[in-house]
């Protein structure tokens, strides 16, 4: 589907009863609106439908709360869990005054940092493929009130199961802590539910290239999808968390993309594989380090000096620094390396030019991806402008090097706070081209501060186990 009247001949011949209209708020939720299909025409296409943008965190005040949400028809995709034929499309959310993107509107900044690439001179397209994982739980039930607060994760699958008995039977095949990267079935116990995720995806339009068990014992996994331009990139990355919400919710389990949901093992990163082209050719490609430009140096060293700001939205929540700590595979260290996982930012090994790209390894997939995508090249084009370059790459392991060495590479934030006031201090890179602006980081900001303010008010109960008898 690509056009307006296209998707209303879809409607027609696929008997479709309801259109919902999608759309992505500050925080990286997906929100929708639902319509009989009998009432959506060219001209409802067109015009779009109204909502009420101050009832989103963020958003707009009471007293300037219409807006518009203006569908894409190339997103245009039925809905595989609905009962009744449902058409799904992505809108941008745009002012009705003068039907120009939002300036809040995560999709609508995409665009314009798709927009400012190609004002720049500097390229004209820029690819990116995102790696999220994700943990699948049998279930979890939390809460934090006066009483007292506590979180409990039940998983087969799950290393601590080993001593359950339930119904008088504990079949025993699970991965170990640390040992669930690609075993086979039984050990692997989600093969299917991961083949039924990426059958839907493509259904959906997402192209689907591996699907396997992560790291993490309980059930963390991985399903690595096809990159693509930016934008298009975001919008399969909400597509994929519908997907695989769903996909696990109809399995009686639960799916949830939290960096870090269990202590002692690996968290859920998504690593973000990144190049930028001009004319149909790859400008990363060259005969440097791991086969890289000058151009790709360059973009590197603005990702590494803007790293800590980027940390704000490429980590977004306080569990995001539970993940970047040493030793769980969590890049910490603000270098590059070809195929050294260590590393804040690696080159992965390719054969062909084509595909020569870098990987920055410290984002999650809490993020959201219009945002982080925008703001890790709106980074790499500083460095390409300013002609940073990021020094000498490391080879060794940077989990175990000497403290001497150790003190001399810088790292990633060690907690959200840390990332908000670098955000704060570090923004003139993302307002260029008027991709981001101070209006709308000073409101991501403020709703990230809240949530500092909601942790940092309630006891912990590590807390409680460290100082209870004091």
């Amino acid at each position: 589907m690509s056009t307006n009247e296209e998707v209303v001949k879809m409607i027609a011949e696929r008997e479709v009863a309801f259109v919902d209209f999608r759309y992505t708020d500050t925080l990286g939720r997906e929100h929708h609106l639902t319509t009989p299909a009998h009432v959506v025409d060219e001209d409802k296409m067109e015009a779009g439908v109204a909502f009420d943008g101050s009832s989103l965190p963020g958003w707009k005040g009471i007293e300037a709360s219409d807006m518009l949400l203006i569908p894409d028809p190339s997103t245009a995709r039925m809905d595989p869990f609905r009962e009744e034929a449902t058409l799904i499309l992505t809108c941008d959310v745009v002012e009705p005054s003068d039907l120009k993107g939002y300036d809040r509107d995560p999709r609508s900044l995409a665009r314009r940092a798709e927009a400012y690439l190609k004002s720049s001179g500097l390229g004209d397209t820029a690819y990116f493929g995102p790696e999220p994982e994700f943990f699948v739980f049998d279930s979890i039930s939390w809460n934090a009130e006066m009483s007292g607060c506590f979180v409990k994760i039940r998983s087969d699958e799950g290393a601590w199961s080993s001593a359950d008995d339930a119904n008088g039977t504990n079949l025993g095949h699970r991965p170990g802590i640390k040992g669930g990267y690609v075993p086979v079935p039984p050990v692997d116990s989600f093969q299917d539910m991961r083949s039924e995720m990426c059958l839907l995806m493509e259904q959906l339009g997402v192209p689907v290239e591996v699907h396997h068990h992560e790291v993490a014992t309980a059930g963390q996994l991985e399903i690595g999808t096809r990159f693509s331009t930016l934008v298009q990139r975001a919008d399969w990355n909400q597509i994929m968390k519908y997907v695989i919400h769903n996909v696990a919710h109809v399995y009686g389990k639960t799916a949830t993309f939290m960096p870090k949901p269990i202590v002692g093992d690996n968290g859920s990163g998504m690593h973000v594989h990144q190049s930028i082209w001009k004319d149909g050719q790859n400008l990363f490609a060259g005969n440097g380090y791991g086969g890289l430009s000058e151009f790709a140096l360059y973009y590197i060293g603005g990702i590494i000096k803007h790293a800590r700001a980027l940390n704000a939205l490429t980590n977004p929540s306080t569990n995001s620094y539970k993940r970047l700590v040493p030793h769980y595979e969590a890049p910490v260290k603000l270098a590059y390396s070809a195929r050294n996982r260590s590393a804040s930012i690696r080159i992965p090994y390719v054969g062909n030019p084509k595909a020569r790209r870098i990987e920055a390894r410290f984002p999650d997939p809490l993020a959201n991806p219009y945002l982080a995508f925008s703001a890790l090249m709106m980074a790499g084009l500083d460095g390409v402008q300013n002609k940073i370059h990021p020094g000498d790459p490391a080879d060794k392991n940077l989990y175990d090097l000497p403290p001497e060495e150790d003190a001399q590479i810088p790292t990633v934030c060690s907690s959200l706070e840390q990332a908000l006031e670098a955000l704060d201090r570090d923004r003139e890179f993302l307002t260029r081209g008027g991709v981001f602006s101070n209006d709308l980081i000073d409101a991501y900001l403020n709703l990230k501060a809240v949530e500092l303010d909601r942790l940092r008010v309630t006891p912990h109960p590590v807390e409680f186990d460290m100082y209870y008898s004091l």
